[in-house]
């Protein structure tokens, strides 16, 4: 065979260096599906949980005293947050370099953030009635993963990511406003729900 029937084309090259590109891009990215889904159920069932607590007008849909639910939202978010730990070491072990540092530095940003926030809510908290305190710690938990999810996707250039963080935002605050159960229902149906689509027109669109 002649060296110039062994070279590719400039065509050919290019095509061969984005089909690479591409599947580092998956090896190395986790499946936004698998992030999305696993906390849109974890935020269905834990928000879910506070609002058949709380219901709409102050009494309880169902026998579950704010312990039980506030177990059932904490176990779900420690079962998410396992598993996004779990996928992140896998997808991000081959990574070194500036996106690793990127990466560690907004890791390490989620448990300082939430332990400020538990000293915080912890704080004033004892000091409101239980619907109140309830929604203190939801509220400004949720406040935290919106301002993440808006910061995450500034260091990354992630529009979804950023419409997402966004909307969290927004359904914090019109819940907030609204009172304990209805910020429950609109997490647990708006974000959470939000959360599972979202992930799921991501995997649509990411390439093959």
């Amino acid at each position: 065979m002649d060296d110039d029937e062994a070279e590719l084309s400039p065509q050919e090259s290019l095509r061969l260096i984005e089909q690479q590109s591409s599947a580092a891009s998956r090896r190395l990215t986790p499946d936004p599906r698998a992030l999305y889904v696993v906390w849109g159920i974890a935020w269905l069932v834990g928000f879910g949980a506070l609002f058949l607590h709380h219901g709409l007008s102050g009494r309880p849909y169902a026998p579950i005293s704010i312990g039980l639910a506030l177990a059932v939202l904490f176990g779900m978010m420690l079962l998410a947050w396992a598993f996004t730990g779990f996928l992140l070491w896998r997808t991000g072990a081959p990574v070194r370099g500036v996106s690793q540092q990127r990466g560690m530095m907004y890791g390490f940003a989620w448990p300082i953030a939430f332990f400020t926030l538990s000293m915080i809510a912890g704080r004033f908290g004892a000091q409101l009635p239980e619907a109140e305190k309830s929604l203190l710690w939801a509220s400004g938990s949720i406040m935290l993963v919106a301002v993440l999810y808006v910061a995450g996707a500034a260091v990354w250039n992630d529009w979804p990511m950023f419409a997402i963080g966004v909307g969290m935002a927004v359904l914090n605050a019109v819940g907030t406003a609204a009172g304990a159960g209805w910020h429950a229902l609109l997490i647990s149906v708006g974000g959470g729900g939000g959360l599972v689509v979202s992930g799921f027109l991501l995997s649509r669109r990411a390439p093959r």
